[in-house]
């Protein structure tokens, strides 16, 4: 189909050229064409040009105060404080009549305006690690490690679960964050 199209418009230009007698009005008109092609492509380029030193600036971070390493299971998150020589910790799902498939055992801490890398894994199938007021969804891989930059300017318990209809009942995989000072996050990683 591409052929076609390429040799009917070869032979259109070529026939156009090659006679002595043509349609004055068909070349008419050449600089509106050029200007209704020229200005929508700076139109996108003024526009892509922000968006990408945005995609790259929220890439590219400096050094992260904390690593944290989240991996998802079939029924519960796994946090590791990988820089901060942290066991790992589970976080099972509690009942609780306030936070319905919300309240966790345990908790993930972090500190207030400090930046935080976490790296998104999982260990069976497909999860989504997902806080919504933290605005921070990313996808948990088997095998593939995501990763992510979180920082909070606001003290707080955040919540949230899993977003991937990854199995029967795997979707209330809950998540529960605190964002707390610095001094509250060193004791509270010192209890664990």
């Amino acid at each position: 189909m591409l052929t076609l199209v390429i040799i009917l418009t070869l032979y259109l230009i070529i026939s156009l050229t090659k006679r002595k007698k043509y349609n004055k009005f068909i070349i008419e008109g050449q600089e509106i064409e050029t200007i209704w092609t020229i200005l929508p492509a700076l139109i996108l380029i003024f526009i892509a040009l922000p968006s990408l030193k945005t995609l790259y600036l929220m890439e590219d971070t400096k050094t992260p105060s904390i690593t944290v390493k989240i991996t998802g299971h079939q029924w519960y998150w796994s946090y590791q404080y990988t820089s901060l020589n942290v066991i790992e910790t589970e976080n099972f799902i509690e009942r609780s009549k306030i936070l319905r498939l919300l309240k966790t055992r345990e908790i993930l801490y972090l500190p207030v305006n400090i930046l935080v890398r976490s790296l998104v894994t999982s260990a069976d199938v497909i999860h989504s690690w997902t806080i919504p007021s933290l605005g921070t969804k990313v996808d948990a891989l088997p095998g593939r490690l995501n990763q992510i930059f979180l920082f909070s300017k606001r003290v707080g318990l955040f919540s949230g679960q899993c977003s991937e209809i990854c199995g029967t009942n795997h979707s209330f995989i809950p998540i529960l964050i605190i964002v707390s000072s610095p001094k509250e996050f060193i004791k509270k990683i010192k209890d664990l």
